[in-house]
């Protein structure tokens, strides 16, 4: 591969994440106290968020659709899609850890690294909470294997 090529793949790459990161700031998902009053269906429940999620779905299932359709992506030779597709232990764990930490902290990764840029308070410790947490689920898996 060029650097041509490498610049556009690393140029498209970082545009999507900003529309990505854009994208999160607007509706509310970078905002810690927003997502757990969408948590919070039994206190002070905010719906909003689910009209966010519902877009994303639909905006993926159509992307999906058409993407599936070409032979192969525009600036790759080939599609990377997971072909694993049952269900382990390690898979449920993590879903435990991801949704146990959304849940007390307010935040997933990606909107956990946007709200970063916008000096949300907690989220630097949020995420060095998330990296050591990762990187002792990657210690563990190795010690395991």
């Amino acid at each position: 591969m060029s650097f041509k090529n490498t610049f556009v793949i690393g140029l498209v790459a970082w545009l999507s994440g900003l529309l990505f990161g854009v994208g999160l700031i607007i509706s509310g998902m970078a905002n810690p106290a927003k997502v757990l009053n969408f948590l919070d269906i039994f206190g002070h429940w905010d719906p909003s968020l689910a009209f966010v999620m519902g877009g994303a779905v639909v905006v993926t299932l159509v992307g999906f659709k058409l993407v599936s359709k070409q032979a192969n992506p525009v600036l790759l030779p080939s599609f990377q899609l997971p072909t694993r597709q049952d269900i382990d232990k390690p898979l449920i764990i993590g879903a435990v850890f991801f949704g146990l930490g959304w849940g007390v902290g307010g935040y997933c990764p990606g909107p956990a690294w946007t709200a970063l840029s916008a000096f949300a308070p907690g989220t630097l410790v949020f995420l060095v909470a998330m990296l050591i947490g990762m990187s002792l689920a990657t210690g563990f898996k190795k010690r395991l294997t």
